[in-house]
C-alpha cells in the first residue's frame, strides 16, 4: 500500500495545475443550494469519466473503475453561500454568492484524486459524489442516501475532507466518534397585546418576552445538558415592530439548537419547548414554536479514523484525534446504516487573518487542494485496510 500512496500522490501533484484552475473557475462562478447544475456539469467534465448518475436533482455520482470489492465514495459539496465576497482576488465571485466554506477546494481535490487514481490504478472502485445542498435544508446528503445510488454502485464507505481554519496548518483531524453536532432549527412567534409605548402597563409586550427568552435559552446549554458534552442554542434573527413608539402585537425569533450526543437531542428539544412556553406565560403572552429537524450527529467510524491516522502520519501530517466542532454537516447521513463514514478536517491555520468559515474574506490558499486530496487518499486507504481485517 505504501507504493500505491507514493504513486498516487505523485500523480496528484501532476494533476494539481489543472485542479487549481478548476478551483478558480468554480470559485468565480458559484451557485446556490439547489441551483448547482452548472457547477456539477463543470466538475463532471473535469473528471473526464462521463456524466454519471444524476442524484439529488442537481448532483452527480460518477463511478471510476477499480479492482474488486465495494466502491469507496469520495464526497465533495457543490453549493456556495449567500455571502458577498470581499477577498479582492482576480478570480473572486462575479455574483452575490461565495464559496466561503471551502467547497471549491473540496471539489478540485476530489477531481485531482480521481484523475490520478485512473492513471495509477486502484484496488477498489471510487464513486465521485458531487453532492448538492449541503448548506440548506432539506439536505442533499439525505436525498443521496434515500435515492439508493450508493447501494446501486456498491458503496460501503463514504469519505469526506473539509478545510478548517481552527486547526493549524499541516495538521489533519481524524477523530473517532462524534465530531459535528446535530442541529435543529426553530422559529418562535411571541404573541402579546401591542399599543402605545408610553403605556406599557396596559400591554403585554412580546418584544420584552422575546428578549427574556433569548437570555433564558442560554440555560439550556449551561444547566440542562451535561457540560462535558455540551449544547449550543443560538438566535440568529429577530424581527418585530415597525416604530420606536409602538409596541407590536407579535415578535419572532429564529434560531438553532445543537448537541453532540444523539441521546441529548430529545431532552434538549423538550427543554426548548418548556422554556419557550414558560417564558411566554410569565409575560402574559402566548408562543408558537415551530421546530425543523436538520442534521444528526456526525459520528466518524472509529476503525476508519484509526486507519486514516496511520496514513496521514506516513504522509508527514500532524494528526489531531480530538477535534470536534458544533458546526453541522449533512455528511452525517452517510455515517451508520448501510454505509460508514469518515470526515477529516484539514487545518488551514489563520487564513489571511480570518478565523472563521462563512466569512466574506475566507480564502484558503491553493495548496489546500493538495492537502485535502492527500486526506482523501488517506481515507480511501483506511477503507481498504478496514475491509482487509
Amino acid at each position: 500500500m505504501s507504493d500505491l500512496w507514493t504513486r498516487w500522490t505523485q500523480a496528484i501533484a501532476e494533476e494539481l495545475p489543472a485542479a487549481v484552475e478548476l478551483r478558480h473557475a468554480v470559485h468565480a462562478d458559484p451557485r446556490g443550494s439547489g441551483d448547482e447544475e452548472d457547477t456539477a456539469r463543470l466538475v463532471a467534465g473535469a473528471l473526464g469519466a462521463g456524466d454519471g448518475t444524476r442524484v439529488a436533482k442537481t448532483g452527480r455520482a460518477i463511478l471510476l473503475p477499480g479492482g474488486d470489492g465495494p466502491a469507496v465514495a469520495l464526497r465533495a459539496e457543490l453549493d456556495a453561500l449567500p455571502v458577498l465576497e470581499g477577498t479582492g482576488v482576480p478570480w473572486a465571485s462575479g455574483n452575490e454568492l461565495m464559496h466561503a466554506c471551502g467547497h471549491d477546494v473540496h471539489l478540485a481535490a476530489v477531481v485531482a484524486v480521481c484523475r490520478a487514481a485512473r492513471r495509477v490504478g486502484v484496488p477498489r472502485p471510487i464513486l465521485a459524489l458531487l453532492q448538492p445542498r449541503e448548506e440548506t435544508s432539506p439536505p442533499g446528503a439525505l436525498d443521496v442516501v434515500e435515492s439508493g445510488v450508493l447501494a446501486e454502485h456498491g458503496v460501503d464507505t463514504v469519505i469526506g475532507a473539509h478545510v478548517q481554519p481552527r486547526i493549524a496548518h499541516g495538521v489533519v483531524s481524524a477523530a473517532p466518534g462524534p465530531v459535528n453536532a446535530s442541529t435543529d432549527e426553530f422559529e418562535v412567534t411571541m404573541q402579546g397585546q401591542g399599543g402605545h409605548a408610553g403605556y406599557p402597563h396596559l400591554l403585554r409586550d412580546p418584544i420584552l418576552a422575546l428578549s427574556q427568552l433569548v437570555v433564558s435559552l442560554q440555560q439550556l446549554a449551561s444547566r440542562r445538558i451535561d457540560p462535558v458534552f455540551g449544547a449550543v442554542c443560538s438566535i440568529g434573527r429577530i424581527q418585530g415592530g415597525a416604530a420606536a413608539n409602538v409596541i407590536p402585537n407579535s415578535a419572532t425569533a429564529f434560531g438553532s439548537l445543537r448537541v453532540m450526543r444523539a441521546k441529548d437531542r430529545e431532552r434538549a428539544l423538550e427543554t426548548l419547548t418548556d422554556i419557550v412556553h414558560g417564558t411566554a406565560r410569565a409575560h402574559g403572552c402566548t408562543a408558537e414554536l415551530d421546530i425543523s429537524p436538520c442534521e444528526p450527529v456526525l459520528d466518524n467510524d472509529p476503525v476508519l479514523a484509526a486507519g486514516a491516522q496511520q496514513w496521514l502520519r506516513h504522509a508527514g501530517f500532524t494528526v489531531d484525534d480530538q477535534f470536534r466542532s458544533f458546526g453541522a454537516d449533512d455528511f452525517a447521513h452517510y455515517c451508520g446504516g448501510a454505509t460508514r463514514g469518515l470526515m477529516l478536517f484539514v487545518g488551514l491555520g489563520d487564513t489571511a487573518g480570518v478565523p472563521s468559515l462563512h466569512d466574506e474574506r475566507f480564502l484558503p490558499r491553493d495548496q489546500a487542494v493538495t492537502q485535502v486530496a492527500h486526506a482523501l487518499v488517506a481515507g480511501y486507504l483506511a477503507a481498504l485496510d478496514a475491509s482487509a481485517h
